[in-house]
């Protein structure tokens, strides 16, 4: 190709299974580029023998076939794969650290439709890939010098199958909660998603000592995330009242995301756990330079509460990598965002929402409290939040007067402490639009009519 293509989003490679780029060819050849670039990132490997390349994936169906084509690229350069099968995203970070891999990679579309897929890359550290080394990948693959470097028929790569992973992932995730606490007496309803986490949080959650009440845990390849999970906890809601229990859980596809409801069946979101997480650490002294990372999602009362308990919070562009970002930069331990991704860097190198929820299980426990009674320990401003599907990502001054009437708005807006955010998706066709304040009504008006101007021009 005479041209470079930008193919890694804010979150890997990601778009719709089957069509470029998520197809078996271009997985192919992201698997010889990524193996060579790992490969001579370090010359020598971090285990014995040769360099080794960690591949997980969460439960839907393109994943089998994404699998076996980057695995095939992998191993054609010399490069060996260590397949862990379906595992949580957070899994396949953790496993990469302890099996002393070179790399890791995950197949997964996260909260999507099971027809979308997308693959994550992870360095030797469990942390997501830095704009260089995704630049490097990119370069070999659409410049077409990766065809240019092949090893020998004697230096081909071996696959194995790891069989102890998911125990491995297990026993990671329980060391996050205090030795001599347990969950004995509380009752969990758990949303699985039908996605990676079917296995492993159940089974961290009674081993524990927890009643689980377990549902959306036989994925087929196709039911992830449809009308369950993170994406839909309105099901999840309603058993926690239905089975009169303590919290419900529920993940999203590869798990990295974690929403909770409380025992009244009120959902309890990332901004909530946030709160609650970091009001804790700050009384704990446990919160680094009693700093919370963000996003500029993030509800603006979350950022007051934070200051008026003797810390401050530093918002990021959207996407958990931003956040990660921002903490490795400062040496903070807490991050996350509204959506869900928690990052507790005391224990993790990324969201993971087993963890999360075993945090605020650990709080619930010490404090003897309910999580409806936590959950009061912030106020949250109106917030409206909107979606528009696009069929272009058409830079927004180039909208007829759409610039003019966002400016409008966000003059108002910030009249009254509140504020406006206008931005493109990163990983699907949509613009997103958030609007906060303290006038609900206000807010509702300035969305439809904002959103009715990008829905006229560009809109599906």
């Amino acid at each position: 190709m005479s041209s470079l293509k930008k193919i890694f989003g804010t979150d890997g490679v990601r778009g719709t299974a089957n069509v470029e780029p998520v197809t078996a060819e271009t997985a192919l050849k992201l698997g010889r580029a990524a193996a060579h670039v790992f490969k001579n990132l370090e010359r020598q490997s971090r285990g014995r023998g040769k360099h080794k390349i960690v591949i997980g994936k969460d439960t839907r169906l393109s994943g089998y076939m994404l699998e076996n084509a980057i695995s095939s690229g992998i191993l054609s350069m010399g490069v060996d794969v260590l397949f862990i099968g379906p595992l949580p995203t957070p899994g396949v970070a953790y496993v990469t650290r302890s099996l002393r891999a070179d790399a890791g990679i995950v197949i997964t579309a996260s909260h999507n439709p099971y027809t979308d897929n997308g693959i994550k890359f992870f360095r030797a550290d469990g942390y997501k890939l830095d704009d260089k080394i995704e630049g490097a990948i990119e370069n070999l693959v659409f410049t077409g010098e990766i065809e240019n470097v092949r090893p020998s028929s004697e230096q081909i790569g071996r696959a194995v199958r790891v069989d102890d992973a998911l125990g491995r992932y297990i026993e990671f995730a329980k060391s996050s909660f205090p030795k001599g606490l347990t969950l004995e007496g509380m009752k969990i309803v758990l949303d699985c998603g039908n996605g990676a986490a079917y296995k492993s949080t159940p089974s961290v959650l009674r081993e524990l000592g927890a009643e689980v009440v377990v549902f959306n845990n036989h994925p087929d390849g196709k039911n992830i995330n449809e009308s369950c999970g993170s994406m839909h906890p309105e099901a999840m809601c309603q058993k926690v009242v239905e089975c009169g229990a303590h919290i419900g859980i529920a993940h999203d596809g590869d798990a990295d995301r974690v929403l909770l409801c409380d025992e009244k069946g009120n959902l309890i979101d990332g901004d909530d756990i946030m709160a609650i997480a970091t009001l804790e650490m700050l009384a704990e002294k446990t919160l680094v330079k009693k700093t919370l990372v963000s996003t500029v999602m993030s509800n603006a009362g979350l950022e007051a509460a934070i200051k008026k308990a003797g810390g401050k919070m530093l918002r990021t562009p959207v996407g958990d990598k931003n956040v990660i970002d921002e903490m490795l930069r400062e040496g903070f331990n807490f991050g996350g965002e509204q959506s869900g991704h928690l990052i507790f860097r005391d224990y993790a190198s990324t969201g993971d929402g087993l963890v999360a929820a075993l945090q605020i299980l650990r709080i619930m426990k010490a404090k003897q409290a309910p999580l409806s009674q936590l959950a009061q320990c912030w106020t949250r401003f109106p917030q409206l939040v909107t979606n528009v599907k696009v069929r272009e990502k058409k830079p927004f001054e180039q909208l007829d007067g759409l610039n003019k009437l966002v400016a409008t708005a966000e003059k108002e807006l910030q009249a009254q402490g509140g504020r406006l955010l206008l931005r493109y998706s990163g990983t699907e066709p949509k613009v997103r639009l958030l609007v906060e304040g303290r006038d609900a009504k206000a807010l509702a008006a300035w969305s439809k009519k904002i959103c009715g101007a990008i829905q006229k021009q560009i809109g599906v």
